[in-house]
C-alpha cells in the first residue's frame, strides 16, 4: 500500500478511471452484440437501426480513449458490410 499522499490519490484516480473505462467497454460490446443479433436474424431494417444506435456509442469509446480509432473504423466497416450482404443473400 502506498504511503505517500500523491500515490494514494493516484490509486483512487486509477480505480475510478478503470471502473469508468470498463463500463464504456461493456456498453460498446453490448451495442455490437445487438447489431450482430439483428444480422443473424436476417432482418436488414432491424440491423440498420441497431447499427445507427451502436455507431455513436462505439465512436464515443474511441473519443474517450478506451479503444483505438482504427478498431472503431474496422468494427463499423465490418458490421455495415455484413448488413449490406443481407440484401444480396
Amino acid at each position: 500500500m502506498a504511503n505517500i499522499a500523491s500515490a494514494r490519490k493516484r490509486i483512487r484516480q486509477t480505480e475510478r478511471r478503470t471502473a469508468r473505462n470498463t463500463a464504456r467497454m461493456s456498453r460498446m460490446r453490448t451495442f455490437i452484440k445487438k447489431v450482430e443479433t439483428a444480422i443473424a436474424s436476417g432482418n436488414k431494417e432491424e440491423a440498420n437501426a441497431a447499427l445507427k444506435l451502436a455507431q455513436p456509442e462505439i465512436q464515443r469509446a474511441a473519443t474517450k480513449g478506451v479503444v483505438h480509432h482504427n478498431l472503431v473504423a474496422r468494427k463499423i466497416s465490418r458490421l455495415s458490410a455484413r448488413i449490406k450482404a443481407i440484401a444480396t443473400a
